[in-house]
């Protein structure tokens, strides 16, 4: 028979590794919690480096479009890969892709989020700023997200968002998606920031930050 001793230690174990368990389940918990890939809607984000190849986009001071766009892309690749979030590039490449091949490669994927990423250009030289395109309910949700950032960050003029059902890679594609253009490479000054490493990585920042606000 054990005595009241045995017993007790008994129950100081049972207690001390019931303890440990429901520390390790909350733990685990924890991580399941703040893991971008279980607590984020999108579990695929698709990066669209606007233009390539033979279409420049636009041109301005000897700056192309899209370099711009895919050195951006490539900033946001990395920040999403850094919080293990499976990315997509449609191009990795100086290569000229349709706007239906671009809207093709988002479709083939299930939960994923479409960001097409763009620099703008004016004729009047004056204009400045960034803005963000939608096509569908949940796209407008991202749009504002991810201008509100962006604008924040590059410390420049929010133009707010817009209807963009004109594009073919929003409507065309069955996933939520947005457009970005991270300024206006017409106005000299603006060019002069968007062409720096430093702004290229806050504009991917904004877009990243608005896919995943709370991460």
């Amino acid at each position: 028979m054990k005595t009241k001793r045995e017993n007790s230690s008994q129950l100081r174990n049972i207690d001390y590794y019931a303890f440990m368990i429901k520390g390790l389940m909350s733990f685990i918990l924890l991580l399941v919690v703040i893991n971008p890939l279980q607590a984020a809607k999108y579990k695929t984000v698709i990066i669209d480096p606007g233009h390539g190849g033979k279409d420049q986009g636009a041109r301005w001071g000897g700056v192309n479009e899209k370099d711009l766009n895919m050195k951006v892309a490539k900033k946001l690749e990395a920040l999403l890969k850094a919080k293990h979030v499976p990315v997509v590039m449609t191009r990795r490449s100086d290569v000229y892709l349709t706007l239906g091949q671009r809207a093709a490669v988002a479709n083939r994927y299930k939960n994923a989020i479409f960001v097409s990423i763009h620099f703008n250009a004016h004729r009047i030289t004056s204009v400045q700023g960034v803005e963000t395109f939608y096509a569908s309910a949940a796209g407008k949700k991202i749009a504002s997200k991810i201008q509100s950032r962006i604008a924040k960050y590059t410390k420049t003029r929010n133009r707010g968002i817009k209807n963009g059902m004109g594009y073919a890679v929003l409507n065309q594609t069955i996933c939520p998606a947005v457009l970005v253009e991270c300024g206006f490479i017409s106005n000299s000054y603006e060019r002069s920031r968007c062409n720096q490493g430093w702004y290229q990585a806050l504009a991917a920042k904004g877009i990243y930050e608005g896919i995943f606000p709370s991460l």
